[in-house]
């Protein structure tokens, strides 16, 4: 992944996945182009799963974990929604 991407917020990140994916919908592309989208997309689906594994350790972490080692995961009421 280039250094631009990897300065990606995770926002970016799938929007321009999806623009990847729709380039490759379109069905125009030759055979080198689609390898090229294809590559780009699936650094893209790293970097955002990355993202979002270590967006679940961070709650995992503030949350605490139960004696069972499962992470303890708290209902929020919707007057807590709002913050």
């Amino acid at each position: 992944m280039s250094k631009e991407e990897k300065e990606l917020s995770f926002e970016q990140a799938i929007k321009k996945l999806e623009e990847t994916v729709m380039k490759m919908e379109k069905g125009d592309l030759n055979l080198d182009e689609n390898i090229k989208y294809f590559e780009e997309g699936n650094k893209l689906v790293k970097y955002c799963t990355d993202q979002l594994n270590k967006a679940e350790k961070k709650v995992e972490v503030l949350l605490g974990k139960k004696s069972d080692g499962e992470p303890v995961f708290e209902e929020i009421s919707e007057d807590e929604e709002e913050i």
